[in-house]
């Protein structure tokens, strides 16, 4: 690991989080929705949750998780807007554009964070803080007025990022390597990048219960912590010190999987409407699949049965969605020969649909996902000898030519016509929506 340590207070990176994004999205194209509460969420349903949340919302309780039903008895008159993800990408392209007018984009953490790194004189806190402030009124002036960021300053990219959640809405913070690790020891636990429920569990078990104790530590007992270079690593970052990663994501040579899931609105909660659904999360990742060049090895189809209160005796290994529906889970994997072509992998999809149970408890299908695994190149496969793909691949390619010019479901198997306006793409996290076509997906 190549160490720098600190010589004197500068600001390495920028790291700029958009607060309440979607939320700011909608009041922004509608005016009418401004100062009032409002969420964003994937479909009208009562039992599904919010996406993102305007501050009004979240000043009443009403955050990124909370239920539909929740949110009606909090607040009556909330405005609920189904998300849009092709608006917000287009949103988030222009952000970046105005960010670049400013200061080049190093990073893009995900579809409402963009990071900078600083070099020169730009590093000096005076200077830095200039460049915070001239990003702030860009994304006002380019991209629209109800857009507010967070954005923190710091000598590494880890504590950049914990800057910026210090102080939100439309905050500036700063960490200067003077001031580390005292300053940190406000924040709680759950406040460290990638330190979740799971995470601070293992800590607490271990011990450790407050930021004070973790800071405590020195850099062989957080290795032991967390049993890995990881402790070692964020040991030093907390310490303002440049690592060489400064808590970029470890990127893989090779994409490992690609696919959808969809939680259905009511009206497709039925072994017609969930088949549906499942045609078109097939069609989507099958045409993402030949977009970016792989071919699949393997098929898993993943299904969530709502499960009643007379059921709950009978049914096995009960578990809680987020959205409080009790059920269970089923799911298997079909492998067959490396291909790309939508009509093969329908048949393994309908070979797996059949197998899944029935009884008690599986009438009423909730979730559905699809994941195409083992990809591998598509230029390293090598011809079949006993099958006649050619014409198959061919028909997948001409259906791509026509979706790409037109939208992702202008042409399409008969299957998925029940769900053709069901499933839309869903909100983009962790990483910003890549566009094929006239489509974002």
């Amino acid at each position: 690991m190549d160490l720098v340590l600190p010589q004197h207070d500068f600001f390495g990176f920028l790291h700029v989080d958009l607060n309440s994004f979607f939320a700011s999205v909608e009041q922004q194209l509608n005016p009418e929705y401004r100062n009032r509460p409002l969420a964003v969420v994937p479909t009208f349903a009562d039992t599904t949750v919010a996406i993102a949340a305007s501050y009004e919302a979240k000043a009443l309780g009403i955050k990124t998780g909370t239920r539909v039903a929740d949110m009606k008895q909090i607040c009556p008159d909330i405005l609920l807007v189904q998300g849009n993800h092709t608006t917000y990408a287009e949103f988030s392209h222009k952000i970046h554009a105005a960010v670049e007018r400013c200061c080049p984009v190093a990073h893009v953490p995900s579809i409402d964070e963009v990071t900078c790194q600083l070099i020169g004189r730009e590093q000096e806190p005076p200077r830095a803080r200039q460049i915070a402030l001239s990003i702030k009124q860009a994304i006002r002036d380019d991209v629209g007025e109800t857009l507010r960021c967070s954005i923190g300053m710091a000598p590494n990219r880890y504590l950049a990022k914990i800057a910026s959640d210090m102080q939100k809405p439309d905050g500036l913070v700063g960490l200067l390597p003077s001031q580390l690790p005292r300053s940190l020891l406000q924040l709680e636990l759950r406040d460290l990048p990638g330190v979740g429920a799971r995470t601070e569990l293992m800590l607490n078990r271990k011990g450790v219960t407050t930021m004070e104790q973790l800071l405590a530590l020195s850099r062989e007992q957080m290795h032991k912590l967390w049993n890995s270079v990881w402790g070692e690593r964020l040991y030093h970052w907390l310490r303002g010190h440049v690592t060489g990663d400064d808590g970029a994501p470890v990127p893989r040579e090779t994409q490992q999987s690609l696919g959808h899931s969809h939680v259905l609105a009511p009206e497709h909660r039925s072994a017609e409407g969930a088949w549906a659904v499942a045609h078109k999360l097939l069609h989507k990742a099958a045409m993402r699949l030949r977009m970016e060049h792989f071919c699949a090895g393997t098929l898993s189809l993943t299904i969530r049965y709502q499960v009643s209160r007379a059921e709950e005796a009978q049914a096995a290994k009960l578990q809680q969605h987020h959205s409080g529906i009790r059920h269970h889970n089923w799911g298997m994997e079909a492998r067959f020969p490396a291909t790309q072509d939508t009509l093969s992998l329908l048949e393994a999809l309908r070979e797996l649909w059949q197998k899944q149970p029935t009884g008690p408890g599986t009438g009423r299908p909730f979730f559905v996902g699809i994941t195409l695994n083992r990809l591998t190149d598509e230029r390293a496969q090598q011809p079949d000898l006993f099958r006649d793909t050619h014409a198959r691949n061919e028909l997948s390619r001409a259906l791509d030519r026509l979706n790409l010019k037109h939208g992702h479901t202008t042409v399409h198997f008969a299957g998925m016509l029940p769900a053709r306006d069901s499933a839309p793409t869903r909100i983009a996290f962790t990483q910003i929506p890549v566009q094929y076509g006239v489509d974002y997906m």
